[in-house]
This record gives structure tokens, sequence and C-alpha cells, in this order.
């Protein structure tokens, strides 16, 4: 079993999450510690812990992904296509949620959305549109993609988020 949790690195200044395994944690700590530890493990499972943003208008980009590290999780943008492939195809770790526009300057079709289904087939995908036909939208359903139509309530895309993750975990 491991242990997973943010560690303060004083030396440095900062903050790192790591993994240790349970052994290795229990010699020398308090059962206080333990328990500590085992509410982070338990928190993290709560929400994704990797997010890839992608929209090409900045303000929405900027608040979707302001919206969703307010649940703790680490956030990274694209503003079009290519650049999502390029981040999902070079980034270590893979990630969880992918919000997606559906109408990016280099791509304004399901294709990427079907890319990313390929790429990351344990990721929960999120579509978003202020364009969405009906056949659209039963398409991306199809790929069991939820469908949120723009202009939506940050607040409803960080519980749609939250309850895909949930399903996922």
């Amino acid at each position: 079993m491991l242990i997973c949790g943010p560690i303060l690195d004083v030396q440095r200044c900062m903050t790192t999450f790591t993994c240790v395994a349970a052994a290795e944690f229990h010699a020398g700590r308090s059962d206080s510690d333990a328990e500590s530890a085992r509410k982070i493990s338990t928190d993290a499972k709560k929400f994704p812990r990797h997010v890839l943003v992608v929209d090409d208008e900045p303000l929405i980009r900027w608040s979707v992904a302001e919206s969703l590290s307010d649940l703790g999780v680490d956030v990274e943008q694209a503003s079009d296509a290519a650049s999502a492939l390029r981040i999902v195809s070079t980034t270590a770790l893979p990630f969880d949620v992918v919000v997606l526009d559906l109408r990016l300057p280099d791509m304004d079709d399901l294709s990427l959305l079907g890319t990313l289904r390929q790429l990351l087939p344990d990721a929960s995908l999120v579509l978003m549109t202020a364009f969405g036909t009906p056949e659209l939208v039963a398409e991306a359903q199809a790929m069991g993609v939820p469908v949120l139509n723009k202009p939506f309530e940050l607040d409803d895309l960080k519980r749609l988020v939250a309850a895909t993750e949930a399903v996922a975990g």
C-alpha cells in the first residue's frame, strides 16, 4: 500500500507531493501522523489530480482552470488542438480529466475528442460548446462524454468533474 501526500521541503522552500510504502511511512511515526496521511490519501482520491483545459478563448480557459484549481488539482492549459496533443504526448503524469472546447482554431469537430479518447482511455472527458446541435451532443454522449453548453456556471463544471472522477475512481 502506498501513502501519498504533500511534504514541505524547508530547505528548498517548496511543497512536493510524494508517495511512500505504508511500512516505511509507519516506521517511527505516531498514530496521529498515520491518520493524517490516511486522510490526505483519501482526499486525494476524491478529485482528479491532473486536468487539461483546452479552449482558444484565454478568459474562458483561465476561468475554467482557476475554478478547477480550487478543487486542489493540477491544471494545465492548451489553446488549440496541436498544443493539447503535444501536452498529452509529452507530459509524464497522465491526465485524469480533459475539459475540451469543441471549436478550436485548428479543429472544430469531434476528431480531437476521439483522439484524446484513444490516447487517454482512462481519462474522463468533458466537452464545452456554444454550438451543440442535437446530433453533435448525441455523438459526444455516445462516446461517453458529457456536454456543457456555453455559457455555463463554473460550479456546474466543478460538480461534473468531481462526479466523473467519483465514477472513475
